[in-house]
């Protein structure tokens, strides 16, 4: 436990980036970040249906946990900020997490008890990360150069936002989601050195191929500093193991009875 600052019991934990895709000076540039533990105010962020339905309560959670001195919260990368969630959940409710998944071998509802104090960073090259956070890319197909950016709490915020009003003004014109574009959108800074705004739009839209997209992804994806947030799942009744995706939602944050 951190020294006594603040009027409530603090931690410092690790971060999964160890701080390179900061600037220097930047207060995450140490690689790690003091967190509160979880109190009753907190619990009261979880239980708020309006924050539940808007689809914000783990930001309104996340922000409210954060207690780094001088930290603009906004700056935080994804994958630190997943880190951070998944340590919130360990101090406030123990690593014991029981949930219902589907099996994949039968998609039938299986209760299984999850382990996440086993959970680890996944690996990444550290040498490809930077502090301005900008990286580059040639995509195979059409042979275009982009430079891009790795998400933070702040993009996300925005992300929803617009997927939000998108989905507000096509409303009854179909089944449309907007999130793969509009994240893409935010995370593009240049086409072929083009880092106009309106033509970035556009080309994600309409010239974004598909085969381009699916190498872009894994490439951020290899890049990108983040937890490992899979668990090894074992069918009760075919007995196959495969390794699924935690459940990373409102729930996580209930324990177990």
């Amino acid at each position: 436990m951190s020294e006594n600052k603040f009027e409530f019991p603090t931690e410092v934990i690790d971060l999964p980036s160890k701080g390179l895709g900061y600037p220097e000076g930047h207060p995450l540039r140490k690689g790690n970040i003091e967190i509160k533990y979880m109190t009753a105010r907190e619990e009261d962020i979880l239980a708020s249906q309006s924050l539940i339905r808007k689809g914000v309560v783990l930001d309104k959670l996340f922000e409210s946990v954060v207690v780094e001195t001088g930290l603009n919260i906004n700056d935080v990368l994804i994958g630190d900020k997943n880190a951070i969630l998944l340590a919130t959940r360990v101090l406030g409710y123990g690593a014991e997490y029981k949930v219902s998944v589907t099996d994949p071998s039968t998609l039938e509802d299986q209760e299984v008890s999850i382990d996440l104090s086993k959970v680890k960073t996944k690996d990444f090259n550290e040498e490809l990360l930077n502090a301005e956070n900008i990286y580059k890319f040639k995509l195979p197909k059409s042979g275009a150069e982009v430079e891009f950016k790795l998400l933070t709490h702040g993009d996300e915020l925005e992300i929803s936002k617009e997927n939000q009003a998108l989905a507000r003004l096509y409303k009854g014109k179909g089944d449309t989601t907007f999130d793969v574009t509009t994240r893409l959108k935010y995370m593009i800074q240049s086409v072929d050195g083009n880092n106009d705004r309106g033509f970035i739009t556009k080309w994600v839209q309409n010239s974004f191929l598909a085969l381009d997209t699916k190498a872009f992804r894994k490439y951020v994806k290899e890049i990108s500093p983040d937890m490992d947030l899979k668990f090894n799942f074992t069918s009760e009744l075919t007995g196959e193991e495969e390794a699924l995706d935690i459940p990373f939602g409102a729930g996580f944050f209930y324990p177990a009875e």
